[in-house]
């Protein structure tokens, strides 16, 4: 219990001391007029309050990562509970406070468009590429994954198979409000409903934080010895640095931050909304890691679901009262919903900015709109008839959502430096998730499968090159 206490003290300290050291660092100015005012179009460009602002982008960014990352990572054991917060801290924080603000200084561009801007046109064709694929595989994902949650736990669904029509329905509904929220105005759906949502989010979370101490709870400290417990013998490094994304540092986050840098009312609002709730998530991550660590340890969770989306009604049933747990599981039902709409939302606007395609109008968010759900629907229907399908997408989502993560760091460096401050606060962990992500891919079956110890030897030489490269870039902007 100790180390779970730490761990949360390590996030509220981080938060009261490093974001405002982050934000004196980037210097917010509220003379300056946002783009939620200076091109406001009540479609996507719509002035909102900060309160409101934090809250829609706490579900944005919250999917099932913070979850099933959380319910993964606590395998690797109890160091689980210090490096997540050291990480939202130092990089995650970091990350998506400078996606956010950069965005808001640069008219509202999104991730794409700050790459073009930062790193190049080369970068940004890559990149283009990376992050369409990336949010088209999250909105698939989550689909699914919030209908099956939601097929098991409310109409006793055992098989979920795309051709049961309870599991068919469940899909296509959510589908739809997919659709809807991604072509509405944003604060017709998602500002109305959003904050009420993270509300029960908190709330839900709550419960489960409540059940540790009325219920008791078995949590393990850490010590050295314990490293690398991972049953199945994975390495701390990379894998718990890919597996732990949401509540730790997520390239996904960028995509979303800069969806909300256009809701903005004024700059100072930017710690609380993009760092507070990155470090929000964070503190429900380690809330549900420790419950996982929990049940793991109780021997009552399958063998065959360990690491998976299922432990979510076991833990809900240990720990929060029978009247009640279903409210649990909506609250986490909510989280895919509501990050795979906004991930579909985000790939609308990254491609009309790319096409210089104007969204006031409805027929232009449609021409983007329907080519996005056939192409999301074929992933759909693939991933539901291939049995290994969603540990494949996910393994890709995980390695393309921290490869993004590089880039946006990379730029927040660049733009620092060209106002002469201090850019190693976004170089160092740019540089650190360069190591991990290359080692990552190198070394896993979906890559290169070379021995890891080779495969962090070409993850160091990278990170040197593109440490000489960033530097290289940023000695001419300063010059």
């Amino acid at each position: 219990m100790l180390t779970f206490i730490i761990g949360i003290l390590i996030l509220l300290v981080g938060y009261l001391s490093y974001s405002v050291f982050v934000e004196k660092i980037f210097s917010p100015d509220d003379d300056r007029l946002t783009p939620a005012h200076k091109h406001k179009d009540n479609i996507d460009f719509v002035p909102m309050s900060k309160n409101r602002n934090a809250l829609i982008h706490l579900l944005n960014i919250a999917g099932m990562g913070p979850i099933i990352g959380a319910i993964q990572g606590i395998l690797f054991g109890p160091v689980a509970f210090i490096l997540i917060p050291l990480g939202c801290i130092f990089a995650g924080g970091v990350h998506d406070y400078f996606a956010g603000m950069l965005s808001i200084r640069n008219r509202g561009a999104q991730i794409t468009g700050l790459i073009h801007e930062y790193l190049g046109k080369k970068a940004f064709k890559v990149f283009m590429v990376i992050v369409s694929i990336m949010l088209l595989l999250l909105a698939t994902v989550f689909v699914y994954t919030a209908g099956d949650l939601f097929a098991e736990r409310f109409l006793g669904v055992k098989e979920f198979v795309i051709t049961n029509p309870k599991v068919l329905f469940t899909y296509l509904l959510i589908l739809a409000y997919f659709i809807l929220a991604t072509l509405f105005p944003i604060d017709k759906i998602i500002g109305k409903f959003y904050p009420i949502l993270g509300v029960m989010l908190i709330v839900g979370t709550g419960f489960v934080l409540a059940g540790f101490f009325i219920h008791g709870v078995n949590l393990q400290n850490f010590s050295l010895s314990q490293i690398n417990m991972h049953p199945d013998k994975l390495h701390l490094i990379p894998m718990f640095f890919m597996t732990v994304s949401c509540g730790l540092l997520s390239g996904f986050h960028s995509t979303q931050a800069t969806i909300i840098s256009r809701t903005v009312d004024k700059e100072r609002d930017g710690r609380r909304i993009f760092y507070g709730m990155m470090c929000l998530e964070s503190l429900i991550a380690i809330i549900w890691a420790a419950a996982a660590m929990d049940v793991y340890s109780l021997n009552i969770v399958p063998e065959n679901i360990i690491g998976t989306v299922n432990v979510v009604n076991i833990i809900a049933n240990k720990f929060v009262p029978l009247n009640l747990a279903f409210l649990v599981t909506i609250a986490i039902i909510i989280l895919p919903i509501t990050s795979g709409d906004t991930a579909l939302r985000g790939l609308r606007i990254t491609i009309a900015e790319a096409l210089n395609l104007e969204q006031k109008s409805i027929f232009n968010r449609l021409k983007i709109v329907v080519p996005i759900v056939i192409c999301v629907l074929a992933i759909l229907i693939w991933a539901k008839t291939n049995a290994n399908s969603f540990s494949l997408i996910w393994r890709y989502f995980t390695f393309f959502n921290q490869l993004i993560a590089i880039p946006t760091l990379l730029c927040a460096a660049i733009y620092l430096a060209r106002q002469k401050k201090f850019y190693w606060v976004a170089l160092l962990p740019a540089l650190f998730y360069v190591f991990i992500t290359m080692s990552f891919i190198f070394s896993e079956k979906i890559g290169f499968n070379m021995p890891l110890d080779a495969a962090k030897s070409i993850g160091t030489v990278i990170t040197v090159l593109v440490l000489a490269y960033v530097m290289k870039i940023i000695r001419s902007n300063i010059k």
